[in-house]
């Protein structure tokens, strides 16, 4: 019978890079798993805060975390990530503060990993360092393959890409239509147009700070995609 223990292990393995790639050790685990904790934040809390002192790194089991800056204009949302993602981890390397703030939109399960601790146990198992690097890497590569993408774009083209991309099981996007325009670089008015083309062809419908895929196939047309 497995453990609740080795279920732990086996959830931290998978978080780090793919599992047939270095396997790790027991003892690899074992250090990796002593260097944290988890902890519970509820929708609204942080995990960390910009400015902070970056003091741990975090890996998200359940539940969504939305990353966002602080303009004087207002919070802006920069990404939103789920499960699997490790987030806080550049600035705890550099020892320098959070460059954006963490905060729970749904409930979250995550482990929090101690920078005092973690430095030192990377040192001594390098499979676990490796593992890392390749775990940073595949997320270089994929916000790269996303921004690829998006070049060369129409806006309404970009917006399409972006809905897929975020939208939850449900359809639903739970961004505004400010924060869409800060992830694309694009102007809010021209954000909005692309949104009312797209609910004018029946495609997503809108509401405060909400927006809804209501043709997944029917959007990904408009974006390019070949994926869906």
């Amino acid at each position: 019978m497995v453990t609740v223990e080795q279920q732990h292990h086996a959830w931290l393995a998978r978080s780090f890079g793919r599992t047939d790639y270095l396997p790790l050790s027991d003892s690899d685990l074992a250090a990796l798993a002593s260097a944290g904790e988890y902890i519970d934040k509820y929708p609204g809390t942080h995990l960390f805060r910009e400015g902070d002192e970056s003091q741990a790194a975090f890996v998200v089991r359940r539940g969504t975390v939305e990353l966002y800056r602080s303009r004087q204009s207002g919070s802006r949302v920069v990404h939103r990530v789920g499960e699997g993602a490790v987030i806080g981890d550049i600035a705890m390397f550099q020892n320098r503060p959070y460059l954006s703030s963490a905060k729970a939109i749904a409930p979250v399960n995550a482990f929090r990993l101690d920078r005092a601790k973690l430095i030192p146990i990377l040192l001594e198992h390098p499979r676990l360092a490796m593992r890392w690097l390749i775990a940073g890497l595949n997320q270089l590569e994929a916000t790269q393959r996303r921004v690829i993408r998006l070049m060369h774009r129409t806006v309404k083209e970009q917006v399409a890409e972006l809905l897929l991309d975020e939208a939850d099981s449900y359809g639903e996007v739970l961004l505004s239509q400010a924060s869409l325009a800060t992830l694309l670089g694009a102007s809010r008015q021209s954000v909005n147009e692309a949104l009312s083309d797209l609910r004018d062809g029946a495609l997503v419908e809108t509401g405060y700070r909400m927006i809804r895929v209501l043709d997944r196939a029917g959007v990904a047309a408009v974006s390019g995609r070949e994926d869906y």
